[in-house]
């Protein structure tokens, strides 16, 4: 191949590689997460694959640890994104979680993660959760997800619900809070058994976020990069 052809053909791949790599750039959408948990921001980072590129608290030099004062879970996740959208001026979503089990009227529900007391200890948590259903043949429980979304000032909601059983006795060592004690409905395993990446295709949160990017990519008009 003849040296000037040489020179060409490269400068014409570099041009199409560079507007690859600004194509690529410009369409990855950056959204604040309000959380610096790193389980739930791992979980959602991976369930949100690369078209979106997560923001945490950190991020954004918030070292705030912002109240969750709300008596449902849709508004702790209201009070989340709020806090920051009204705060720091950017478009942000916020998630909340409750474990909600049948036998108890929905407890632990909105105070799933101090349900022990506020060291929010997740073993002395699952160990409560036992001594209340001590007794109960009804072990029937829910987890669900509500995730609050706000884009240039507007709010949106999106709900993930999944259904199961609470355990007798903890098994598997993946995951955090109650997944050694939830298993879903079909499955033999509990969350903390099946590991992130079956969890991250079934789980409440996981249906929450899909939800969520399914509402971005629907509404790409959304100006959702701070």
């Amino acid at each position: 191949m003849p040296y000037s052809f040489q020179r060409i053909l490269i400068k014409i791949l570099d041009y199409f590689c560079n507007k690859q790599l600004i194509y690529i750039t410009f369409m990855q959408k950056k959204l604040v997460f309000a959380t610096n948990n790193p389980h739930k921001l791992e979980e959602v980072s991976l369930i949100l694959g690369s078209k979106i590129k997560l923001l945490n608290l950190n991020d954004i030099n918030c070292d705030v640890d912002i109240p969750e004062t709300a008596d449902t879970i849709e508004g702790n996740a209201l009070l989340k994104a709020r806090y920051i959208y009204e705060n720091y001026h950017l478009n942000c979503f916020a998630d909340d979680t409750g474990l909600e089990i049948e036998a108890l009227n929905n407890e632990p529900g909105v105070y799933s993660a101090r349900y022990a007391g506020e060291e929010k200890d997740s073993q002395a948590n699952m160990m409560k959760v036992q001594q209340e259903l001590e007794g109960k043949e009804n072990r029937k429980a829910r987890f669900r997800t509500v995730i609050a979304l706000i884009l240039n000032g507007k709010e949106y909601l999106f709900e993930g619900i999944v259904r199961g059983e609470i355990i007798k006795e903890k098994r598997g060592s993946s995951g955090f809070g109650y997944d050694p004690i939830f298993m879903p409905e079909g499955y033999d395993k509990t969350f903390a058994e099946l590991g992130n990446d079956v969890k991250n295709t079934i789980s409440h949160r996981a249906a929450a976020v899909n939800k969520l990017c399914e509402f971005l990519n629907s509404n790409p008009h959304l100006n959702v990069c701070p």
